[in-house]
């Protein structure tokens, strides 16, 4: 519609020129196509008026060329600068919603991961059903080429998923029974029965669209001011207008006031700030599109400025800088066999979602024995103590057997040591080693590369496991044995120290209070625990620690290029009111300070969608 209005005016721009008509009947032929254009630009300034709000571009625009309008009609006849310059205001506009809906498609193809409905299975008959009407614990059936309406397990099938729309990957993931899926990603070869582990509105495509959906309200420090800007200087700008046509027309008499209204008017046209309103919000829009473009959800403006001032990366360890897939590497008795070690600590561990204890139930998966298992309780940071076949069983770190007494003995093996007490008598440990992600040392090394002062490692893991993965990432810094109070400490101790802002990157439960705290939480979305992404700022949906370099890359040039659209419209801005005040610009040098600036600036903006 904006593209046929364009055009019909420029259409009857040139008929006009051709017909050479003059005096009232030129007025009125120049209205037409200033209508058809400009119309909504009226409409929109008088709703402004009328809700009290009068001070925006709208308001400038219709006064400016409706000055000129009146001018034309009591001086010169010149009709067609009123008209041009409406006709380029909205050809600026066209600009911007070309950039908007650039930028808008790469977010809205999240939304593609929205599912139309579930195949629903009750006793042998499918039923096509809403997503919202599926309860947890449900059977749904998924078809090729149909997407996982909700998180589940597969309790039947295999094949192959597309998550490119969540995570940026183009490469499809095997999936067998017993593997979880998540809701949009879309099955591509064979069917698929699933039993889903919670309801729509908790599923990881509800919480990811809901993230999207949210981003534009959180405005970054640039934004705001930008916005206090512009209701400080529009009034200032109008209230300088005025002066510019009252004043100097009191001093030298009321035959000059048609030129010093025609500065005036000019004047309001360069001051329009739309170049401003609108390129710096379209730049941060712009910046977050190309983000989900990667798989990377940024959670709003603001911390996009704040992931370009990162000077200080924090890494949780497990889940984070290694795959968090366990497995036991050694079974180190005391007093009992090495079986009868693993079958105890084993059942202990049962209750835990811990990986650790994740890969204790792998190693010793026979839950259907005699043992009776009585008075579990989970230690946070610590460990698990429960009552096996009237045996107190105590399994977790070593500080956990030093608060109770019992005295452990250190091992040699590096990974995670599972001491074990039994009747508060030590019965041995379990050595448990957990696989670097091959991502890793190159994140740790494009952090630096990027100038990233600090990078530190923290986990609860023993020192001996956290300084050889610390050492094959190359990462100095490090510390281990940390609770997860002891995380928030260590961060407040580098927020203080950091001369910029601090980024925290982890997955699990017990990090969502340490992403909380930092300057830019960052959650491993894919595989992170819910409280971690609802925590987190910045989600990386595919778990690749690469991204965080990617997302700091992306902000730092989105930052730049907005300072660039400041300086460049503010300067130009000043320097053509100055020439209009004085005469030395007519009402074309005002349409390029004001459309002109725009286009450059909005084309500059979306210039972060492709870098």
């Amino acid at each position: 519609m904006q593209k046929i209005r364009i055009c019909l005016c420029i259409i009857m721009l040139v008929a006009i020129h051709f017909l050479n008509v003059q005096g009232l009947a030129k007025f009125a032929a120049y209205l037409v196509p200033y209508l058809v254009i400009g119309y909504d630009v009226l409409l929109e300034a008088l709703e402004g008026i009328r809700e009290r709000e009068i001070f925006d571009e709208n308001f400038l625009m219709s006064i400016a060329t409706i000055g000129a309008l009146i001018l034309g009609l009591c001086y010169d006849g010149d009709y067609l600068e009123a008209v041009a310059v409406m006709l380029f205001y909205k050809i600026g506009e066209l600009f911007e919603d070309y950039a908007e809906d650039k930028t808008r498609k790469n977010i809205t193809s999240l939304m593609d991961i929205r599912p139309d409905y579930a195949n629903l299975e009750h006793e042998g008959t499918i039923t096509k059903i809403n997503p919202a009407e599926v309860e947890s614990g449900s059977i749904i059936v998924i078809k090729p080429g149909e997407k996982i309406p909700i998180d589940g397990v597969i309790i039947e099938g295999n094949s192959s998923l597309n998550t490119s729309a969540l995570t940026g990957e183009s490469l499809p993931r095997s999936v067998d029974s017993g593997d979880e899926v998540i809701s949009g990603c879309i099955n591509l070869e064979r069917v698929l029965r699933v039993r889903t582990t919670c309801e729509f509105k908790d599923s990881t495509v509800s919480k990811i669209l809901e993230l999207v959906e949210n981003a534009s309200e959180r405005k970054s420090h640039t934004e705001r001011f930008i916005t206090r800007f512009a209701k400080v200087y529009t009034p200032a700008v109008c209230i300088s207008a005025v002066a510019l046509a009252v004043i100097p027309t009191l001093i030298y008499g009321w035959p000059s006031f048609g030129t010093w209204l025609y500065r005036a008017l000019t004047f309001l046209v360069i001051s329009c700030p739309c170049a401003l309103v609108i390129s710096i919000p379209l730049t941060f829009f712009a910046g977050i599109g190309s983000a989900s473009k990667s798989g990377i959800l940024i959670k709003g403006s603001n911390f996009i400025e704040l992931l370009s001032r990162a000077s200080c990366v924090v890494f949780d360890k497990t889940g984070t800088l290694t795959r968090g897939v366990f497995e036991v590497s050694a079974v180190h008795p005391k007093i009992i066999e090495p079986e009868e070690l693993l079958h105890l600590t084993a059942h202990v561990e049962r209750f835990s979602s811990h990986p650790v204890a994740l890969s204790l139930r792998r190693a010793y998966p026979n839950e259907s024995d005699d043992c009776v298992i009585q008075d579990y309780e989970e230690l946070a940071g610590m460990g698990v103590r429960a009552n096996v076949n009237n045996q107190v069983i105590c399994s977790g770190s070593s500080r956990f057997m030093d608060s109770l007494g019992v005295e452990w003995q250190p091992c040699e093996k590096s990974g995670s040591i599972i001491h074990t007490a039994i009747d508060n008598k030590y019965a041995g440990h379990i050595v448990i080693s957990d696989m670097i992600k091959r991502e890793s040392k190159l994140a740790v090394q494009e952090l630096k590369g990027l100038g990233i002062q600090r990078v530190i490692m923290l986990t609860g893991d023993s020192e001996a496991s956290a300084k050889e993965v610390a050492a094959s990432l190359g990462i100095q810094e490090f510390y281990g044995e940390l609770l997860p109070a002891d995380k928030v400490n260590k961060v407040d101790e580098f927020m203080k120290d950091s001369k910029g802002s601090l980024i925290f990157a982890g997955d699990g439960i017990n990090d969502a209070p340490v992403l909380a705290r930092a300057d830019v939480g960052i959650a491993m979305g894919a595989l992170g625990s819910d409280a971690a992404v609802e925590a987190a700022d910045v989600v990386l949906m595919d778990d690749d620690p690469i991204k965080i370099s990617r997302a700091i890359k992306i902000s730092r040039n989105c930052m730049r290029i907005a300072r660039q659209n400041i300086y460049f419209s503010i300067g130009i801005k000043l320097l053509c009111l100055v020439l209009g005040a004085m005469g030395l610009a007519d009402m074309w040098l005002a349409v390029f300070a004001d459309v002109g600036v725009m286009v450059l600036a909005v084309l500059n903006a979306i210039r972060v969608l492709f870098m």
